[in-house]
């Protein structure tokens, strides 16, 4: 299993390389191309409703077919194509189109990496220490995309975007096959509530997934419920995603130091990443994900109040937090209570359900208020986090711990 999580720890790695260029400074390019505040949230919001049919279409094909790699192989080299066609493109419908087919190719990849990754933790991996990988290089391509960008422009963003994609590509080749997993036990799946049950004699290879199992995914409440917690909490993030390095910007902070405060939150995570097994054992799923949600309340207040330098420092801190423990909370969550034939599907709803409607809804929301309020668009977000706190704190009552069948 040692060379299994390496691969993956290897291919989380080089996708992040397109995240860290792609969330912080794409809205940077986007504006020297000459779109307006709200040009750019228009185009940073479609991709999170176009996902809503593609990401679960294609994750379920890949459950159908168990062989989630070839899928990934395939996304990662139409991201690479799509990046190159975007670096020539100009005016804001052929960027919109181009932006938006790149951006739901880029995220489908990630819940189904996210799948093969779970494969592993349920026959005891770390899931937290593959994770980081992804975390240690983002970190990289925001200091770099940073350095970069303040040395030749904010053009080229672009090629920084182009030359993960490569990077991506490789990865994706070195991905392991299903097949490796079809001999190892599989841990007890009590890990995210307290402790290991044991293991089975033998993983039984997972069958395709039929449309009654997805049927009966998506009409569990409980399941549903946790889609609203985990898509709000994570859709609070919005307006600091698409505004957050323009508003930085905007109050003289250079290129440089937006990297850096970027890699601080990301270093946060990080941290959590590496010693996640305590926390997982410590807090479960779900107390992890109300943790996310009662952090992200109390970052996006503070945010609004147009922080100095000094404070935005601690509040990127807390980024290990409103994304780090409620992404960890949701991974975890899916794995103990998801079946394993469903895995792909589950993680692929929860990113064209949570983080697509409710995440471009909120992307929207930041670009009308942004337009008209500017940094106080946090408020906004605040409410929006405290929605999902909410929903995690109702899911952390009604859950008994077992899997939904």
């Amino acid at each position: 299993m040692a060379g299994y999580g390496v691969r993956v720890s290897i291919f989380f790695a080089a996708l992040f390389l397109i995240y860290g260029i792609h969330i912080p400074y794409l809205p940077l390019w986007l504006e020297w191309r000459g779109l307006t505040a709200a040009e750019i949230g228009v185009v940073t919001s479609v991709p999170y409703f176009l996902r809503i049919a593609f990401t679960p279409a294609v994750a379920y094909a890949a459950d159908r077919m168990q062989d989630h790699r070839r899928v990934i192989l395939m996304l990662a080299w139409a991201v690479l194509a799509l990046a190159l066609l975007l670096s020539q493109s100009f005016g804001f419908w052929p960027i919109l189109l181009v932006s938006a087919s790149m951006a739901i190719t880029t995220w489908t990849i990630m819940p189904l990496t996210e799948t093969v990754a779970i494969a592993g933790v349920r026959r005891g991996l770390d899931y937290g220490r593959m994770r980081l990988w992804g975390s240690l290089t983002f970190i990289a391509a925001s200091f770099i995309g940073g350095t970069v960008i303040e040395a030749q422009g904010r053009g080229a963003g672009i090629w920084l975007i182009v030359a993960g994609g490569l990077v991506t590509v490789w990865a994706a080749y070195a991905l392991p096959r299903r097949d490796w997993l079809r001999a190892e036990p599989v841990v007890g799946a009590r890990a995210g509530q307290g402790g290991h049950t044991g293991t089975s004699a033998a993983a039984p290879a997972a069958r395709g997934v039929d449309r009654a199992t997805v049927l009966r995914l998506a009409r569990d409440a409980r399941f549903l419920l946790f889609l609203v917690a985990i898509g709000t909490v994570m859709a609070s993030h919005a307006a600091f995603y698409t505004f957050g390095s323009i508003i930085w910007q905007a109050q003289g902070l250079s290129p440089a130091w937006i990297g850096t405060l970027w890699a601080i939150g990301v270093l946060t995570e990080i941290a959590l990443f590496a010693w996640s097994a305590p926390f997982v054992q410590r807090f479960g799923a779900l107390g992890l994900l109300v943790a996310g949600g009662a952090a992200a309340v109390a970052r996006w207040a503070a945010m609004a109040l147009d922080p100095p330098l000094a404070v935005l420092v601690p509040l990127q801190v807390l980024h290990g937090l409103t994304y780090g423990a409620a992404h960890l909370g949701a991974i975890h969550f899916i794995g103990l209570a998801v079946p394993e034939e469903a895995g792909g599907t589950a993680q692929a709803l929860c990113s064209a359900v949570a983080a697509g409607i409710m995440h471009g809804g909120a992307t929207i929301l930041s670009g009308l208020l942004y337009a008209r309020i500017g940094s106080d668009t946090y408020w906004a977000m605040a409410v929006v986090a405290a929605v999902g706190l909410c929903a995690a704190l109702v899911l952390k009552r009604r859950w008994d711990g077992r899997p939904f069948w």
